[in-house]
């Protein structure tokens, strides 16, 4: 890897190391699709389970007795995938793109196995954990996979397609996972990733035959900067168990949450001054943030990040405890979510590659998503079908939009050799935004309902209960008044969640001001690029300061 001395540092675009770049015209051939293939079915597989445990989470708190340790459902997985993401990146790095992708996936999916085996809280969360291991280094990979594969002046299709696989995971995954709540099959949510991780482990295996430098295991694991990654590693769960008990478990200022929160914190901060200083092959090289225009695109990315989660987490939320609705009937009521997303994201990545150009789509997936959450937030327990379905579209064409374009600045500021340090940045920011995003959401949402239900109704779950999962399954059997009261509490108290998203989504505009255009590149990073025929000429290879040899 290059160190932080090699990334450019000014807008005006990055100027690549000649001996790393492959020049050749982008020609995608048979062996280019069968990745492709490939990569599009890991990322289903790990989209689908995120966007499907969603709807199923109430059954299975309530199955395993667990709303005191609900949230660690949705967090144990999202603490683990993004806590091992700057790890899979240094190792996809040194070990090659491939073999790291395949222990992704085979993580994943015993993870998978042993979540549909849960018989109580702790060993789903565990199991969660080792599932969220396998589901961060499989994003990871395929962002990576992709920038090696496709020069960025022509990856906008590739991305928007990647976002509409992403979408259709989003669509199918919360009926899929309402229906087999609601049947008492919530297990299966977790089997049926077993025979999709098997087609995704096989094509993998034998399809994506990509370059990875060449040396013996001792001496590349010597390479691995394995302090560096404790560090983040700590950080990050240190940072997000703060995170996940604040304001549902522990009041925000007690030290339960500061303790975690404010180390967690500090090391991630130490991290970055060690990366900056110390390694000689750091995990992330910090040049990555030495130009204003990558530096918004990161900040778009976690907002984003943030943003978007609080829909797919807290919308079915709406559906079920307001409208009364089943969980596969939520799911269904997210289908305006989740299908506009998919044209949106193509669209937007069509734009990009049309045009030339990032920011317009930037600009207008901001400008709807502020527009989106500010009509959401007029959502009321007696809302007619017509606005619950049309506030959804403008906020998912917003989402839609900026899936696939906020790589876009960053990759395009930087040199080529720099593009999997910044891509496993991007990942990590993705990440842990979206555990912020279900944390916040989780937070305003308690407290809202802990002000708006009557106190009596309060009363009956115990200090440290996730109110909202608690009280879904009760709340079609109690009396009126009590009953439209709690459901007019439930609304309001979401409304609150979607009023905080609109400043926070401020954020993201704001971003918009330190972009600057700059020409996308038409090259690859020739290390890690298709072991294919005519790709590149040996000569080339014998150029390069690293000598590659196929996965």
């Amino acid at each position: 890897m290059e160190s932080s001395t090699t990334v450019g540092s000014t807008d005006r675009g990055a100027v690549d190391s000649p001996e790393k770049v492959q020049n050749a015209p982008f020609k995608p051939g048979s062996d280019f699709w069968l990745s492709y293939v490939a990569i599009i079915m890991a990322t289903l597989l790990s989209a689908l389970d995120l966007t499907a445990v969603s709807t199923a989470l109430p059954t299975i708190t309530s199955e395993l007795d667990g709303a005191d340790k609900f949230v660690w459902i949705g967090s144990a997985y999202s603490l683990a995938s993004t806590a091992i993401l700057p790890l899979s990146g240094g190792l996809a790095n040194i070990f090659g793109r491939k073999p790291i992708m395949l222990i992704s996936i085979a993580l994943f999916a015993i993870g998978s196995a042993l979540s549909g085996a849960a018989q109580n809280m702790n060993m789903l969360i565990a199991a969660r954990t080792l599932q969220g291991i396998g589901g961060g280094g499989i994003l990871n990979l395929t962002e990576v996979i992709i920038a090696d594969l496709v020069p960025l002046a022509h990856r906008g299709l590739y991305q928007g397609v990647l976002a509409l696989t992403w979408s259709f995971a989003a669509g199918i995954g919360p009926p899929i996972g309402g229906a087999l709540a609601e049947k008492g099959a919530w297990r299966w949510l977790f089997y049926l990733n077993l025979p999709l991780s098997g087609i995704a482990f096989a094509l993998v295996l034998i399809f994506l035959n990509v370059r990875a430098p060449e040396g013996s295991i001792s001496v590349k694991l010597r390479r691995v900067d394995w302090f560096g990654n404790f560090i983040v590693i700590a950080g990050a769960t240190l940072s997000m168990t703060g995170l996940t008990f604040a304001g549902v478990r522990f009041p925000w200022d007690s030290a339960q949450v500061l303790a975690p929160l404010v180390i967690g914190l500090a090391l991630i901060v130490a991290f970055i001054l060690y990366e900056a200083r110390i390694p000689l092959e750091p995990t992330i090289p910090w040049g990555v943030l030495s130009n204003w225009t990558a530096i918004s695109g990161y900040i778009g990315t976690f907002t984003h990040g943030l943003t978007s989660i609080s829909v797919i987490y807290y919308l079915p939320i709406y559906f079920q405890a307001v409208r009364g609705d089943s969980p596969i009937i939520a799911g269904i009521n997210m289908f305006p979510t989740a299908l506009i997303i998919a044209p949106f994201a193509v669209l937007s990545g069509v734009s990009i590659a049309v045009l030339k150009k990032y920011i317009p789509a930037n600009i207008a997936g901001w400008i709807l998503i502020i527009v989106g959450f500010g009509i959401m937030s007029l959502l009321k327990a007696d809302s007619t079908t017509g606005k619950w379905v049309g506030y959804q579209l403008v906020a998912a064409a917003g989402f839609g939009f900026l899936y696939p374009s906020t790589v876009f600045p960053i990759l395009a500021s930087l040199p080529v050799e720099s593009t999997g340090s910044a891509l496993a940045f991007f990942a990590f920011v993705r990440a842990f935004a979206q555990t912020w995003g279900i944390t916040i959401s989780a937070t305003i949402l308690q407290n809202g309902l802990k002000k708006k239900l009557p106190d009596a109704f309060v009363s009956q779950f115990p200090q440290g209960v996730e109110i909202a999962y608690a009280a879904i399954p009760v709340i079609k059997d109690l009396p009126e008044p009590l009953r439209t009261q709690v459901r007019v509490a439930f609304a309001d108290s979401m409304s609150l969640i979607w009023k905080s998203m609109i400043g926070i989504t401020g954020l993201g505009l704001i971003s918009l001001l330190f972009l600057k255009e700059i020409p996308m590149r038409e090259n690859t990073d020739a290390t890690y690029g298709l072991e294919e025929r005519g790709d590149i000429k040996k000569g080339d290879l014998e150029k390069q300061d690293t000598t590659v040899t196929p996965a």
